[in-house]
């Protein structure tokens, strides 16, 4: 075991820039001693790993340091095909094709010629979103290369009350979430840090202007936006039983419990905005706020404004009683 928590301490150094001690330790589930005990084992056989004091500090594997042999297993290289596979479709032929033949060319010589395809139809991973095509395929290609050349990319960009408006963008990075791919960067048009998704990017050009590379990170653009409490609302939400599937797919399995009467109370943390009340709205008469009464007091209102819509258009029936339930 300390043999393989010595190798997986090294591995992880040699590809991250910097790591702290504590998080080696909750990482291979061993004391702080433990750790200090392998990193002194680690130099002790060589391996270069240097010492950082301070709240940046950590430790870190020297530059000139490389581990030249091969490393990794058959499962490994079975796990790798798997993901290659799954990022194909939404990355270019020429990022993952070759990469893909070189890994599984190691991995056919295990001893079976079709290990690459058996190990690729075992486990499938989908990430090509739906009605995706060859336009967002070419944007995400013109977006690699201006992340890689540092160039400032100008697009025309609808936000979602359909406000369009023409940004320069100094990228910083490409994420995708629930099917969506998103822009990360720099915009000079807010002068701070914003996301953009790709579908709503009406044209987008890379022009020749460079810039600086920004020390901001994708995951610290995240935890501003997380820890900005003026974008975020706590929630005390009351589902009827018949949407229970849906409640735990959308909030988690340990997220809600069921009360006497059979309805489901969940308590959430939300960002504020058109995807809170598109969310809430989308459960029809099957979801009740609790609190705060001030978006109860908005699904109301746009409760209303739908209501309103139809009242003049559409012929009056007798609602249905199931529609009823979430005024009792």
């Amino acid at each position: 075991m300390k043999l393989e928590r010595l190798l997986g301490i090294t591995m992880l150094l040699l590809g991250r820039r910097r790591v702290g001690a504590q998080e080696l330790s909750e990482r291979f589930e061993v004391s702080l001693r433990t750790i200090y005990r392998d990193l002194e084992a680690l130099n002790s056989a060589g391996v270069p790993v240097v010492s950082y004091p301070g709240l940046d500090g950590g430790y870190e594997i020297m530059e000139q340091y490389r581990i030249d042999r091969q490393f990794l297993s058959l499962d490994e290289l079975r796990s790798i095909i798997v993901a290659l596979k799954g990022v194909q479709p939404v990355l270019s032929e020429l990022q993952v094709g070759k990469l893909l033949d070189k890994v599984g060319a190691l991995l056919n010589r295990s001893g079976s010629a079709n290990a690459a395809d058996e190990a690729g139809s075992r486990i499938v991973i989908e990430l090509n979103p739906w009605r995706s095509g060859d336009a967002q395929q070419a944007m995400l290609e013109e977006l690699n290369r201006a992340l890689d050349d540092c160039l400032v990319v100008r697009l025309i960009y609808t936000d979602w009350q359909s406000a369009v408006s023409e940004r320069e963008v100094e990228p910083i990075g490409l994420v995708m979430r629930d099917m969506v791919w998103y822009l990360y960067g720099y915009c000079r048009l807010r002068q701070d840090y914003r996301t953009f998704r790709l579908n709503r990017v009406e044209q987008l050009a890379v022009q020749p202007d460079v810039f600086a590379r920004h020390s901001m990170t994708i995951k610290e653009v995240d935890r501003r936006w997380e820890e900005d409490a003026e974008l975020r609302v706590s929630l005390r939400l009351l589902f009827h039983p018949s949407v229970k599937t849906r409640v735990r797919d959308q909030y988690g399995p340990h997220s809600y419990f069921i009360r006497e009467d059979g309805w489901l109370e969940v308590v959430c943390d939300s960002h504020k905005g058109y995807w809170l009340y598109s969310r809430l709205l989308s459960y029809g008469p099957y979801v009740r706020v609790l609190e705060p009464p001030e978006v109860a007091q908005e699904v109301l209102a746009q409760a209303a404004g739908i209501t309103a819509l139809y009242s003049k258009s559409v012929p009056q029936v007798r609602v249905a009683e199931s529609a009823l339930i979430a005024s009792n």
